[in-house]
């Protein structure tokens, strides 16, 4: 028996526009998407908006990247199951281990953005504008 395994990125995988696609096309997507926002609403973040617009910089904030990146994961998820594609199992790269635990029900979706969202302010409260970058 072949066996699937799901390995959900870390943050520096996003880009202006993503998820766009996946809204016009799929309607889970937007779904999750609505979920994400409502679950921002009192930081007052419209996640889909900056996903899909940018500015890039607004994007590239961790406070902002980390959730975003969790949405577009969950919804790529949920559109694999829906096709049928089940892991043996999940893993997650930093950020991603977030994407993993609610793709193995071990966390609300909605609950695993406000908890990355609350990563990425301690994050970049941590470590002063324009640096603390990798090569």
């Amino acid at each position: 028996m072949e066996k699937i395994a799901f390995v959900f990125p870390g943050q520096g995988s996003q880009k202006v526009g993503m998820g766009k696609d996946l809204i016009e096309n799929y309607p889970e997507a937007e779904i999750l998407f609505s979920k994400a926002n409502k679950a921002l609403k009192e930081k007052r973040v419209n996640i889909s908006k900056i996903c899909f617009e940018g500015p890039e910089e607004e994007l590239k904030n961790t406070v902002n990247a980390q959730p975003a990146i969790l949405t577009i994961s969950t919804i790529l998820y949920k559109l694999l199951r829906k096709n049928k594609i089940k892991p043996s199992i999940v893993a997650g790269h930093s950020l991603g281990e977030y994407s993993a635990l609610v793709a193995s029900s071990a966390i609300k979706f909605e609950d695993a953005v406000k908890l990355v969202r609350k990563r990425g302010e301690y994050m970049q409260s941590a470590t002063p504008a324009g640096t603390g970058s990798m090569p």
